[in-house]
């Protein structure tokens, strides 16, 4: 490999950037915009004001989109799901799932569930 195409590599990596336009695009296919260009500068200025904790982030998913993900992973109704089905669901989302310490027998409640989803979208836009 080139050096000049590893440090391209290495600058992508370092500043998150596949990660940002991922979700960028995201954003995108789910609004369809009208004006996408201004759709984008709105939600980076979005992100800007959460970084200073003036404003919330833009998220993809309100509760009631979690609580819906939550009741189809929990086909038998039984008020949790196992640890697989959240790996999953955050896997679905372009969620990281690598620091998760979740044990196998451990049960994942809609309040966990809930406050792990949060977690995780508030951290994939920490580019």
């Amino acid at each position: 490999m080139a050096a000049g195409e590893e440090q391209s590599r290495e600058y992508l990596r370092r500043h998150r950037l596949p990660e940002l336009l991922h979700r960028l695009g995201a954003l995108l296919l789910f609004h369809r915009p009208e004006r996408p260009r201004e759709f984008l500068i709105q939600v980076l200025e979005k992100v800007k004001a959460g970084r200073r904790a003036e404003g919330e982030y833009p998220f993809l998913m309100d509760e009631a989109n979690v609580d819906a993900m939550f009741s189809l992973l929990d086909v038998l109704g039984q008020g949790y799901i196992r640890p697989e089905q959240y790996r999953e669901a955050l896997k679905t989302l372009g969620l990281s799932t690598e620091d998760l310490e979740l044990e196998d027998d451990e049960n994942i409640t809609l309040d966990v569930f809930k406050e792990g989803m949060k977690k995780k979208m508030l951290e994939s836009w920490s580019v």
